[in-house]
């Protein structure tokens, strides 16, 4: 293996990795903001506003910023 092949291949597992972490962030933000949503709704009594609007708040952020890294990557290569 010549050393710009063994680049391309580090490059890739590395665009791998971060795809798998930013699904990672989008799932572990959606239930970070879903439990405090659903803790707020209790302490409140407003179910389900909080939960709701904090999941979909923790959904599209993430989105977004996954968005923004890929727009950003695409303008780098």
């Amino acid at each position: 293996m010549t050393t710009q092949e063994k680049r391309q291949f580090h490059t890739n597992y590395g665009t791998i990795m971060k795809l798998s972490a930013w699904g990672f962030v989008i799932v572990v933000a959606s239930f970070v903001f879903l439990s405090l949503g659903y803790q707020l709704d209790q302490w409140l009594n407003t179910p389900p506003t909080f939960m709701v609007g904090l999941f979909f708040l923790a959904l599209v952020t993430s989105i977004g910023r996954l968005y923004q890294e890929a727009w950003r990557k695409k303008k780098d290569v």
